[in-house]
């Protein structure tokens, strides 16, 4: 390849030129192909030759050939511009979010529901040439790695969020009551289920997440618990919902989570709908206020269509 030793005079145009008259092997025609007159074609190559210090072509009355200097330096301006057209498309489809990678953080109950996996497959189907870095993190932990810049994305449920973050909501997930499969409020079939009074539960015992969880769901729970007008009794903290469950379903306690969890099958817990507005949990997509990136535009329009779309199909 070319090195560091040609002058920096050079620019591409004189590689084009010579790469025009190489493959006509005629002046005029090369001038007529690249929409210049001969004169000017002609004192191009005479002086890129003077600054290679190489003769290039061999010039007669009747023909024009390469040297073997010519024939060597055809590969290597090919090849530099070849090298040229690929850095430009790469260029231009990092711009377009089509090419590039992107690190995002999500909490492990927002796998469960659709939108989100949708709309990664719609991602990587859409930009084949993009690679996703998806890396499983409770709320907490992906703020921490979005200040530090070790993921561009977070998707979780937002707790408070400092001022270098924003966000936007994806879906809401709705709050369900988690009881034993035998207790008096289940009904005989799910198909019977009515939105219990979050005041129902009142004398119940509860499990709930650890504040070292990092899960915005443990302050949810006790914001819907006050707003129906009681402390509630916790008997058990723990780390891992699919523990809480399994609890639950040995008859430990009950529990409150979005309903999302309803698809860790569990036979022997039944998922009750609440009443109360704000038996609900929200699920943002999180970003830093200064990322302009191409990548993360279409990331953010692809999550919020495809929860747009999932909203439509649950009407």
């Amino acid at each position: 390849m070319l090195g560091v030793t040609l002058s920096v005079s050079l620019e591409l145009r004189h590689l084009r030129y010579f790469i025009a008259v190489a493959e006509e092997l005629h002046f005029s025609r090369a001038a007529e192909r690249l929409g210049i007159s001969q004169p000017p074609l002609s004192h191009q190559i005479h002086t890129l030759e003077e600054m290679l210090g190489a003769r290039l072509f061999v010039r007669t009355n009747r023909r024009v050939a390469l040297t073997d200097a010519g024939d060597a330096f055809l590969k290597e301006a090919r090849a530099i511009l070849l090298q040229v057209d690929r850095a430009v498309d790469h260029v231009r489809s990092v711009e377009r979010g089509e090419k590039g990678e992107l690190h995002i953080g999500m909490t492990r109950s927002t796998m469960l529901a659709e939108q989100v996996p949708r709309a990664i497959y719609q991602f990587r189907t859409q930009f084949p040439s993009v690679h996703l870095n998806l890396e499983e993190l409770n709320s907490l932990e992906q703020i921490d790695a979005l200040i530090h810049g070790k993921i561009q994305v977070g998707i979780m449920r937002v707790q408070h969020l400092p001022a270098m973050l924003q966000s936007h909501m994806l879906y809401a997930d709705p709050l369900v009551a988690v009881l034993p499969a035998k207790h008096p409020l289940c009904p005989a079939s799910p198909n019977l289920s009515v939105p219990l009074d979050p005041l129902q539960l009142a004398h119940e015992s509860f499990i709930i997440f650890t504040d070292s969880a990092g899960t915005g769901i443990r302050n949810q729970f006790y914001q819907l618990c006050h707003d129906a007008g009681f402390n509630p009794k916790i008997v058990q903290e723990v780390q891992e919902a699919s523990t809480m469950i399994g609890l639950v379903a040995v008859g430990l306690g009950i529990t409150i989570l979005p309903v999302s969890y309803s698809h860790l099958q569990q036979g022997s817990v039944c998922y009750l709908p609440l009443s109360s507005p704000s038996a609900r949990s929200d699920v943002h997509v999180v970003y830093r206020c200064m990322d302009h990136s191409p990548l993360l535009r279409q990331l953010l329009a692809i999550l919020q269509s495809e929860a747009a779309a999932h909203a439509v199909s649950r009407r």
